[in-house]
């Protein structure tokens, strides 16, 4: 029989799961970043064509005109 001289204390153990629970955290996140794209991809939700904005006047209180 072999001898195996292995040791896991509780601060190893709960380092293991902070980096478990750090990665899914991460993945999560950029799952939502890229949320769109990724249905996109997967032809869930089709690209919707860009619309442009027009252009509004914004009372920010310059005065062009004197």
């Amino acid at each position: 029989m072999t001898t195996v001289l292995a040791y896991l204390d509780p601060g190893s153990g709960s380092m293991i799961l902070q980096i478990l629970a750090g990665g899914v955290a991460a993945v999560a996140v950029t799952a939502k970043l890229y949320w769109d794209r990724i249905l996109r991809f997967l032809r869930i939700r089709k690209d919707e064509p860009e619309t442009a904005e027009p252009s509004s006047t914004s009372s920010t209180g310059s005065t062009d005109s004197v």
